[in-house]
């Protein structure tokens, strides 16, 4: 997975070590790279699991996508960031301020 994409996936190293020290200021960066790098990941996970869900190891295959999602995990820790929306509500008399930080699906 990462030979065949090395280029996005080095893309998204970079991003991904600039996100742990400036979260709010690169977020949309990074969920535009992330969703990429998303899609890339599901698809090798299909690839490693998919057969054996419908040949009856549907709980082995469970495990093991687990254990591949727990290892995309240490690589990056930060991947289920991905998708997150920083909202700000207006800064007026009426209302105090508020961030809120939503995951688009």
């Amino acid at each position: 997975m990462l030979e065949n994409n090395k280029e996005l996936f080095d893309k998204f190293k970079e991003i991904h070590d600039r996100y742990s020290l400036e979260k709010d200021s690169i977020q949309d960066e990074f969920n535009k790279i992330g969703s990429e790098v998303q899609a890339v990941i599901r698809a090798w996970e299909d690839k490693l699991c998919g057969r054996s869900e419908g040949s009856g190891y549907a709980n082995y295959s469970g495990n093991l996508a687990q254990k591949f999602q727990d290892e995309v995990r240490r690589y990056f820790p930060f991947i289920d960031s991905v998708g997150i929306i920083v909202t700000k509500a207006p800064s007026n008399d009426k209302e105090p301020p508020f961030s809120l930080k939503k995951i688009n699906l």
